[in-house]
C-alpha cells in the first residue's frame, strides 16, 4: 500500500500532467492506493473555494473516485487522530497534512506528496 496526499489523489484519478513520473511508478507498483478520510474533507472545502475545480459535483466525484479498484479510504481512527498530535521533530501546524502523514506513519507506508514541508521533515519517506 501507499498513501496519496490530497492534491496526488486528485492528480491520479484526473490523470494530469502535474503528477511525477515516480509518483505515477508508485502508484502502479502497488495494489492498494489509500486515501486518508481527512482528504475527503479536504476536497470538500477547496472546491467552493475555487483552488480545485473538477468537472463535475463534488459529491459525485468523490463517489466515482472510490469506486477505482485500488483505492482504499483509510479511517480517521483515534490511533491517528493521537499521532498527528505527537509527531516527531518540527512539523507545521496544518491538521489535514498532519492527519494524512500519521496515517502513512501508523500504516508504515510511504506517501506520495509534492509538499516540500512534508519532504523536507525527514521522518517519513515520500515519493514525488
Amino acid at each position: 500500500m501507499i498513501i496519496l496526499d490530497t492534491h496526488a489523489w486528485i492528480w491520479w484519478l484526473t490523470e494530469s500532467p502535474k503528477l511525477s513520473n515516480k509518483a505515477i511508478e508508485a502508484i502502479e507498483n502497488n495494489t492498494i492506493v489509500g486515501i486518508a478520510a481527512i482528504s475527503c474533507w479536504e476536497l470538500f472545502m477547496l472546491v467552493p473555494k475555487n483552488r480545485i475545480e473538477l468537472s463535475m459535483d463534488v459529491q459525485i466525484w468523490m463517489s466515482l473516485a472510490f469506486q477505482h479498484p485500488k483505492a482504499q479510504l483509510l479511517p480517521l481512527s483515534p490511533e491517528i487522530a493521537v499521532l498527528s498530535t505527537r509527531l516527531p521533530g518540527e512539523f507545521h501546524g496544518d491538521p489535514a497534512d498532519r492527519l494524512i502523514v500519521a496515517s502513512s506513519l501508523l500504516h508504515k507506508v510511504p506517501l506520495i506528496s509534492k509538499d516540500e514541508k512534508i519532504k523536507r521533515w525527514g521522518y517519513l519517506p515520500v515519493v514525488w
